[in-house]
């Protein structure tokens, strides 16, 4: 008996070690209550958010355009003949009727000189004929005769004397001379083009815009110009705008009129345009990159009670930065700007730095679509 105990002896000495050992796992877990209130809560995510509040917002489109002279002429001759003489200095401020140029008129100033003495020769017949004919010494046919003769001479006078105003070359209006092409004693016809001549105190400025504006653009619409390096832009309104769409390039033409002090912009020059369509005073604006795009909405995230919440909106104009939500937000509501692709609704977060929508989108009023006056271009914008 004694054997057989001591042969048992290990094996009962190897259950009592290997119980020691396994005796924390089987031993019987805490109460489920008391568990979970030792395992800790989940953390608030921090994010940034922007509070929604009113501000104005200017729909506006940018295109490219040219400049172009209010008033624009190649100063040419209307007879042909020997430039006798250039009145004007290149490049210099010219007034309405000024004398630019003549051409040789000595033959034509002959011939004028003639018809002035046959002029006066025959206003003195007239004069005797007439005392003869009270008298009864002439008939009144030969009265009549002599004043005939007289009004064909004074027409004739006329005549030359608009032929010599064709000699000179004069300014039609207040602008700026070019530079000269001719010197004096050249020989020019009415083909030739002595110099330009430039009305530069207005400019006229061309752009086309693609067709779905254009029946959004009016007369007297704001249009603000600005050329790199120009420094501020130049503010105009819309003139005239052409009415046909090229069917060509699906676009319309549009021409706007702007002041050009000291001379700023040049004619032929290549200017941005941008073109208010429309002002909303009491917009909301979330930055563009807060919208989330689904298969059917679109959403932001919203926080509420310290918590995430997805808001379905309608979104309208989109500017360089932001988006207008035309329903789905409300003043005063916090759309979350930062971790969007790692929230999920109802996950508690923590708001760092609240920013106004005002300072976030301080360059909200700017539309972003642009179009250029390129054929190539235009085909795109549609």
């Amino acid at each position: 008996m004694q054997n057989k105990f001591r042969k048992a002896l290990p094996w009962f000495g190897a259950i009592l070690v290997i119980t020691a050992m396994l005796w924390p796992a089987l031993r019987p877990s805490a109460k489920p209550e008391k568990a979970a209130a030792a395992k800790p809560a989940r953390a608030a995510l921090p994010v940034h958010t922007v509070t929604i509040q009113f501000q104005a917002l200017e729909e506006s489109v940018a295109a490219t355009g040219t400049v172009r002279a209010e008033e624009s002429i190649d100063v040419q001759p209307e007879v042909s003949g020997k430039l006798l003489k250039i009145f004007f200095q290149e490049g210099t401020v010219v007034r309405a009727g000024e004398l630019l140029a003549r051409i040789n008129d000595s033959e034509l100033r002959a011939t004028y000189q003639r018809a002035v003495y046959r002029r006066e020769l025959a206003s003195l017949k007239v004069r005797r004929v007439s005392q003869l004919v009270a008298n009864g010494g002439v008939t009144q046919q030969e009265y009549d005769i002599a004043v005939s003769e007289l009004n064909v001479l004074e027409a004739e006078v006329s005549l030359i004397d608009a032929q010599l105003a064709r000699t000179e070359i004069r300014a039609p209006f207040d602008g700026i001379i070019g530079l000269r092409n001719v010197s004096e004693g050249a020989y020019v016809t009415p083909l030739t083009k002595i110099a330009t001549f430039q009305r530069l105190d207005q400019l006229k400025v061309d752009f086309a815009l693609p067709e779905k504006y254009a029946y959004r653009i009016k007369p007297d619409s704001e249009v603000s110009i600005s050329v790199a390096g120009g420094g501020q832009p130049l503010q105009g309104r819309v003139y005239a705008v052409d009415p046909r769409i090229d069917g060509a390039t699906r676009t319309v033409l549009i021409r706007a009129l702007c002041p050009n002090p000291g001379g700023r912009l040049l004619s032929g020059g290549f200017v941005s345009v941008r073109v208010a369509l429309a002002r909303v005073p009491d917009a909301i604006l979330v930055p563009s990159f807060a919208v989330l795009l689904g298969v059917n909405e679109k959403s932001v995230l919203v926080v509420e009670n310290g918590k995430v919440g997805r808001r379905v909106v309608s979104v309208g104009t989109r500017t360089n930065s932001a988006v207008q939500i035309v329903d789905g937000l409300r003043p005063g509501d916090t759309v979350i700007t930062s971790g969007l692709q790692q929230l999920r609704e109802g996950q508690p977060v923590r708001v760092l730095e609240p920013e106004s929508t005002e300072a976030t989108h301080a360059s909200a009023p700017k539309l972003a679509s642009h179009h250029s006056d390129h054929p190539a271009d235009a085909r795109k914008q549609n």
